[in-house]
């Protein structure tokens, strides 16, 4: 599978991972605040930071009943409407620019995730190297004909998509013109639990789709982000905030400058140790070899003297005989002297 181009960034197998901070609407309708977590997740060292480009309007409709009330008991959104919801959490349109400007200023790639046409058109007069479709818009196939349009390499989240949806999507994004996707393994629940994330399915998409693969985390912690790169994962994506206790619409699950530096830290070191399948020592451990066990006199012996188990033994370090040889030498006679703590070889046999 080729690397893909993003920013000045490479995505692939034989790269760190990408490592995604999304500021959703941790701003709390702030431009101060959203530039102090440019800031942050600059510091914490991540590759690109996150917006979300919609307003109230074209998200839903505004209706405080029905199908538009939150009335899930489970929901962090619980008791409003879509409609106050979308209003609470958007970013508004003419911070995008001033946003996009600071992640550029400090190295990190600013992109988005559009959630219909005229986000799209907008993003694009900005020069976003790259978009994200989010779950709940991965079967809205105009919205990813219209994206892939742009030739732009494409980001999707496969929340609660089925194979069959998938295939319909992808089909779609290559059709309108998408030469460069990646796949983001995604649990559309807030916060998501480990058990519900299911990983193993990293290797099987990318095989499916014969794509990059990587991993939207809306679970605590790094521990579910840094298992996924042992899977293939080479794009990781987490909400971030400066600080959980400061609320906000996705406060609650996403992650604090010192976890997403610790994300990066431990992702980068995992994708370091995969390497390839080998077997035997490696360079750094041929030092090492000496310190294996081997059989060694361990007692004076006179010329003539016959070996036993009281005087030589398999001890470390390394030199003597492999011990496997214990049994041929048990009962044989040293042809010289030997001192206590010589290695044993055949030539004093």
């Amino acid at each position: 599978m080729k690397d893909i181009q993003i920013g000045h960034r490479l995505i692939g197998q034989t790269h760190e991972p990408f490592i995604i901070a999304e500021m959703s609407g941790n701003h709390n309708q702030s431009l101060e605040r959203a530039l102090e977590i440019v800031e942050a997740a600059a510091a914490a060292g991540v590759d690109a930071l996150k917006l979300q480009t919609y307003t109230a309007d074209t998200m839903t409709i505004d209706i405080n009943s029905g199908d538009f009330w939150i009335d899930d008991p489970n929901s962090l959104w619980k008791g409003t409407s879509l409609y106050k919801l979308y209003q609470e959490a958007y970013t508004p349109w003419e911070w995008h620019e001033p946003i996009f400007k600071r992640c550029r200023e400090l190295g990190i790639i600013p992109f988005s995730t559009p959630f219909d046409e005229t986000a799209v058109d907008f993003l694009e007069q900005l020069q976003v190297d790259c978009y994200k479709i989010a779950s709940f818009e991965n079967t809205d196939i105009t919205l990813i004909r219209k994206v892939a349009s742009t030739g732009k390499p494409i980001i999707i989240s496969t929340g609660m998509a089925s194979i069959a949806e998938l295939d319909e999507t992808v089909r779609a994004a290559r059709e309108a013109g998408c030469e460069n996707l990646v796949l983001l393994k995604c649990t559309s629940t807030y916060p998501a639990s480990p058990e519900n994330t299911n990983l193993l399915t990293l290797p099987h998409l990318g095989e499916l789709f014969k794509c990059h693969v990587g991993l939207s985390d809306h679970t605590m912690g790094i521990g579910v982000s840094v298992g996924s790169v042992a899977l293939g994962a080479t794009v990781i994506e987490k909400h971030f905030t400066l600080s959980r206790a400061d609320g906000g619409v996705d406060s609650a699950f996403s992650m604090e400058p010192d976890e997403m530096k610790m994300l990066v830290i431990e992702t980068k070191r995992v994708s370091k140790s995969l390497g390839q399948v080998h077997f035997g020592p490696t360079e750094a451990e041929k030092v090492s070899l000496k310190h294996r066990r081997s059989l060694y006199v361990t007692q004076d012996l006179k010329q003539g003297d016959i070996l036993t188990k009281e005087n030589i033994k398999s001890i470390r370090p390394g030199a003597g005989l492999p011990t496997k040889n214990l049994e041929l030498v048990l009962g044989r006679k040293v042809t010289s002297d030997v001192a206590r703590g010589t290695p044993l070889t055949w030539e004093i046999l």
